[in-house]
């Protein structure tokens, strides 16, 4: 008879060390891929009501897009930000108190291109003289990812580098990238995987080279005080608000409305409109 020995499960102080050496974590098999077929429905829904109207999606490149939409948009919002694994991440990173700031998805369709290395934006001086990291990015994966599919790069442990030579502070100069492309590692997330990664991880989406769109749900969350929910414009209803649990109306920095607006997109990152150059 042959036995095998159960994978342990991943401590909190686990999580937190692979996230300060890799920039990254993940969590396999979150959710059930039924459950996140109907992320894609709401995904596929948005980005069509985005495309039929003016800045309703913003380039990130040729053939690829990003998308903020209002949590009332996607079914499995409560799901999501209420889940185990997300909540334990947030708190030992971000404190009691983090603030879920963002709610979109980025959309890679078949030609899109190399992007450019960068990061998402300039590294706050509290991570540069610290090492404090006080913003996350949780990624779900609304398909399988296949090798054609223009997978999400990542350079691990350039959560740190310094960053203020860089074009912008976001985009490192081409004679750095083969230290990024020595420390890359391309990701193959399945429905149901999540993952959060600090968005000052030097990074990039490739090409696509299949004939599939791979779309990605991002939700970004801050410490209090990280100031990135000024660039966002999402907000909810106030029917809305009073039905969600206290334990995600606690972390829930938007506006509360009687009506939702239509997002303009202003989360725009120049340098990514062109791909690499």
């Amino acid at each position: 008879m042959t036995t095998s020995t159960p994978t342990p499960v991943p401590t909190t102080d686990d999580l937190v060390a692979t996230l300060h050496r890799d920039g990254i974590v993940a969590c396999r098999g979150a959710f059930s891929p039924a459950w996140v077929d109907t992320v894609r429905e709401d995904v596929e829904a948005a980005f069509a009501e985005a495309r039929s109207r003016p800045d309703g999606a913003v380039g990130r490149g040729p053939n690829r897009y990003y998308v903020e939409i209002h949590p009332e948009q996607l079914r499995g919002f409560v799901d999501l930000v209420d889940h185990p694994w997300v909540r334990q991440v947030c708190t030992a990173v971000l404190g009691e108190d983090y603030e879920i700031v963002e709610l979109g998805f980025d959309i890679p369709f078949a030609g899109a291109v190399n992007q450019p290395w960068h990061r998402d934006f300039p590294a706050p001086e509290e991570t540069r003289r610290d090492g404090r990291l006080t913003s996350l990015a949780f990624n779900l994966t609304c398909v399988d990812t296949e090798e054609d599919m223009g997978p999400f790069e990542i350079a691990l442990g350039t959560q740190f580098d310094d960053g203020r030579e860089f074009d912008h502070e976001m985009f490192p100069p081409k004679s750095a990238y083969a230290r990024y492309e020595e420390r890359a590692v391309r990701k193959f997330p399945q429905r149901g995987d999540v993952s959060a990664r600090s968005a000052l991880t030097i990074h990039r989406g490739t090409r696509n080279l299949s004939e599939k769109a791979r779309p990605v749900l991002v939700l970004g969350v801050d410490a209090p005080g990280a100031g990135n929910a000024e660039h966002h414009d999402t907000a909810v209803t106030r029917g809305y608000w009073e039905r969600l649990p206290e334990r995600v109306r606690a972390h829930l920095r938007c506006p509360v409305v009687d009506e939702l607006t239509p997002i303009t997109q202003k989360h725009t990152i120049e340098g990514l409109v062109m791909g690499e150059a």
